[in-house]
């Protein structure tokens, strides 16, 4: 599968998605999800979810709003609802949220690997660096609110991660698939979509390969070393000295300083290692070994049944019904030799609507 590129507008909006909209998207998702499992196999799930353009369509096809930040947290809670009931007989599961709920994923996903008997450490592992990614190396101004990780009984992974900018009002939806992850920390993102793009410190951009060593370098080095090039008379457009000399620094660098760490993977996953920290090594490593880092933005482009706003449409509930209706039997039908997955289709007809819970998002931050 080809990586997309370019950019895309998602806008905050208030509101809520109504229960009644909600409780149907849950169902049509659960049809969809069902459908491409029995036809194209758990994985090819993954691979649609991490591309951004697929996810806005799908978004559209379940009625949201097909160019807000909503999308993103609904979609994911529609999804995560929808297959809770089956995802082990899919060998496809969900963890994670939006906020609080968003911390509790290593938790869900040990859970869910303890009832197919798989040891969760990798896939946790994953979960986490790929937020502290991007919360910590790609500083483009947008702090991650929501993170949802998928994966199947066979390990393979992929995260939808969102983050806001108080300053523009706009969210910036990060994609990541594991089959695509050669590195955590080199172009590990499926696609990054944005409204706007500009100068980031993106410390996972390729090219910044040799800041990342020199970090390293100096991230075991003694704190007064980097402390010591923040105070030369130096200025820089991206890292002003207000970001970089925190009262906590050095206490981080001493850390890091005891923890030698052997790449910048390490140095990223120990505690405490957060932005300004990594900033400051950054502008450190360009004064002291001539490594400038690049300012590229990693944002790229992402972009039925109407839409809760009225935008193409309203929805329409009685052809929205007939989807899922025809999508039941359509799957039925098609699955009727599957042994193992029929029994999970029919305990479809088993399931009433669910009610919305608390952890399931609004179209806002």
């Amino acid at each position: 599968m080809s990586r997309h590129t370019g950019y895309a507008s998602l806008p905050l909006h208030g509101g809520k998605a109504p229960a009644w909209l909600f409780s149907r998207m849950v169902r049509l998702s659960r049809e969809i999800v069902i459908y491409l499992t029995s036809e194209f196999g758990s994985h090819e799930v993954l691979r649609r979810l991490s591309d951004p353009f697929w996810f806005q369509a799908f978004g559209c096809v379940l009625g949201f709003d097909w160019h807000s930040s909503g999308v993103t947290t609904t979609v994911c809670g529609a999804v995560k609802e929808g297959i809770k009931e089956i995802d082990r007989s899919l060998g496809f599961f969900a963890a994670g949220g939006k906020g609080q709920v968003s911390r509790k994923t290593p938790e869900q996903i040990a859970l869910s690997c303890e009832r197919i008997g798989r040891d969760p450490a990798a896939l946790v592992y994953a979960s986490r660096t790929a937020a502290k990614v991007d919360s910590a190396a790609v500083q483009d101004g947008y702090q991650l609110y929501h993170h949802v990780f998928f994966f199947t009984t066979a390990g393979h992974w992929c995260v939808v991660q969102q983050g806001m900018s108080d300053e523009t009002n706009m969210a910036r939806r990060y994609h990541w698939l594991s089959e695509h992850v050669a590195s955590f920390v080199d172009e590990p993102h499926e696609a990054v979509c944005c409204d706007a793009r500009g100068d980031t410190l993106n410390l996972v951009a390729h090219e910044n390969d040799k800041v990342r060593q020199a970090s390293t370098t100096l991230a075991g080095e003694k704190p007064e070393v980097v402390l010591r090039a923040l105070r030369m008379p130096a200025r820089h457009e991206l890292i002003p000295e207000i970001d970089v000399a925190g009262p906590y620094l050095e206490k981080i660098l001493l850390k890091t300083y005891d923890r030698a760490p052997g790449d910048f993977e390490t140095l990223l996953g120990i505690e405490g290692v957060g932005p300004k920290t990594l900033r400051a090594l950054a502008l450190a490593s360009e004064l002291l070994h001539g490594t400038p880092a690049t300012l590229r933005d990693p944002a790229r482009f992402a972009f039925a049944h109407g839409g809760k706003d009225g935008i193409p449409f309203p929805v329409d509930k009685l052809t929205y019904d007939k989807t899922i209706e025809i999508l039941e039997k359509a799957i039925n039908r098609s699955a009727i030799d599957r042994s193992e997955k029929v029994k999970a289709f029919r305990r479809l007809a088993r399931l009433e609507p669910p009610k919305p819970e608390n952890e399931l998002p609004a179209s806002s931050v």
